[in-house]
């Protein structure tokens, strides 16, 4: 009997216990599919629209890394190409969140290269929102450009982005008041669409305005420039990622809207060549120059990354053979640290100057040779919080230029698969079923509050250090700290050129 009873009890314990199972399995379904529905309609985050679910263990992990880090994860400053500290900035940057830290920075102020600011003993009282002043850029063009923002989104084509993220930078460039360069895929209406100002480039291949041969169509040119959005045109000669070697869009990204606006055959890798067919040399470069200024009348310059200043001296004496107003209206240098979205690893890793050498040695070369007021410089090269930016003025440029730092923004996890049409994000594809993760209005205003709170700190750095806009920074108010650990100025490291001087 008792064995009889137990074996009653045991079943209806196994009973119960399988009833209870179920129920929590139809719990656990439903809430899995709840909250399935809930990410798939939300618009705020990408990789949870993208990947439901699933997509919270990233966002657990994240978490845990801040007490686990030291056993099982790197530590905030140890990643490449940007640490967790740089990336988490910049989400909160872009999110308008309070971004202020306890107790003491994780930042290595003692290691080799390390920038930092000096301040100013008695710094002036009140508000430290000063807008910068308005540059002018092309003063011999039909229609100079007279732009104020100092921080604006790099080179990134439509092709290598997606249409959504290229909207997104499109409004929130607008929104900021910044400009947005198109990179060499040609204009897209993507790029028009948020009424934001337009850099239009030219790239080796001259996608948008090219013959069927490769060569620059003139029409087709003047077709872009006549959008009132498009402000300057820049010739790309070379990228810091790669140079020597021109852009690569994989087949897979080659759409037949892409292809129509690149003027390139559907579904085939397109290759641009290393270098201009019709820009062999310096003399081919003012040409060009001349001729696309005169044809429609907008500033035009080039974008290169140096191996030395030997070209830019010889363009120098050139342009005094010609005349002043036959130089560049502008040259954008780009470190050899730049981005891209597919590079062999070495170009990536080995050929080119670094930003930190070749933007002093270009802008004391423009100095010595009597130009550096007549040509601005804009610098890009892994530019992407208020520190690199700081740093950048101080050398002695007049803008700077991100495009890794407007990706964060746009909500990049650095996965790295830019090159693989699989970005998880949404970004850097063209898989539909990606793209669906980014949602515009989300990701606009990022992109502007992002580009707004870089400009606001690196105005707070240049209050501290006693000046009113942040272009008056010089080499005077930034010290790198040197393989002993001592800091020396930036000035004795790239003294200014006889007769310069600060500022």
């Amino acid at each position: 009997m008792q064995s009889t009873g137990f074996a009653r009890w045991l079943v209806v314990l196994v009973e119960t216990f399988a009833a209870l199972f179920v129920l929590l399995l139809v719990m656990a379904v439903v809430v899995a599919a709840s909250v399935w529905v809930l990410d798939r309609n939300q618009t705020a985050n990408a990789v949870l629209r993208n990947f439901p679910v699933i997509g919270h263990f990233r966002y657990g992990f994240l978490r845990l890394g801040e007490f686990f880090r030291q056993y099982l994860y790197s530590s905030d400053r140890e990643e490449l190409p940007f640490n967790r500290a740089q990336r988490v900035w910049i989400y909160r940057a872009a999110k308008n969140a309070e971004n202020t830290n306890a107790f003491g920075s994780t930042r290595d102020l003692r290691a080799e290269g390390v920038p930092f600011f000096v301040n100013a003993a008695f710094p002036a009282l009140g508000d430290h929102h000063v807008k910068p002043k308005p540059v002018r850029i092309g003063p011999y063009a039909r229609e100079p450009y007279d732009h104020a923002a100092f921080f604006n989104i790099s080179a990134m084509s439509f092709g290598a982005l997606g249409a959504p993220a290229v909207r997104a930078l499109s409004h929130g460039a607008a929104k900021a008041g910044i400009w947005m360069d198109t990179g060499e895929g040609g204009l897209a209406p993507y790029h028009l669409e948020g009424g934001c100002d337009i850099v239009f480039e030219i790239g080796t291949a001259k996608y948008g305005v090219r013959t069927s041969d490769g060569r620059l169509d003139d029409g087709k040119l003047a077709a872009v420039c006549a959008h009132p959005q498009v402000k300057m045109v820049s010739i790309k000669l070379s990228q810091g990622a790669k140079p020597g070697m021109g852009g690569l869009l994989p087949a897979a990204k080659v759409t037949p809207e892409i292809a129509e606006i690149r003027g390139i055959p559907v579904g085939q890798d397109s290759q641009s060549p290393n270098r201009h067919l019709d820009i062999a040399n310096v003399p081919q470069l003012l040409d060009a120059i001349h001729h696309i200024r005169e044809l429609t009348g907008k500033p035009t310059g080039f974008k290169a990354v140096f191996g030395d200043m030997d070209m830019i001296a010889e363009l120098c004496d050139e342009v005094h053979r010609r005349g002043i107003e036959s130089a560049p209206d502008f040259i954008v240098v780009d470190g050899s640290e730049g981005g891209t979205g597919a590079a062999p690893q070495t170009l990536m890793e080995g050929v080119g100057l670094p930003l930190h050498e070749a933007l002093p040695a270009l802008v004391d070369t423009l100095v010595v040779k009597g130009l550096r007021e007549r040509v601005k410089v804009i610098c890009s090269g892994k530019c992407i919080t208020a520190y690199d930016v700081a740093r950048a003025l101080s050398t002695g440029a007049d803008f700077v230029n991100s495009a890794r730092g407007f990706m964060l923004a746009l909500g990049c996890i650095q996965s790295l698969q830019c090159n693989r049409n699989t970005c998880p994000t949404g970004i850097t594809t063209q898989d539909p079923r990606l793209q669906r993760g980014l949602v515009v209005s989300d990701k606009t205003e990022k992109v502007a509050n992002y580009a707004r709170n870089v400009m606001h700190e690196v105005g707070i750095i240049a209050h501290s250090c006693g000046v009113d806009d942040p272009r008056q920074l010089d080499r005077t108010h930034c010290r790198v700290v040197g393989d002993d650990g001592i800091s020396v100025p930036l000035v004795k490291l790239f003294p200014y050129p006889p007769g310069a001087g600060a500022g």
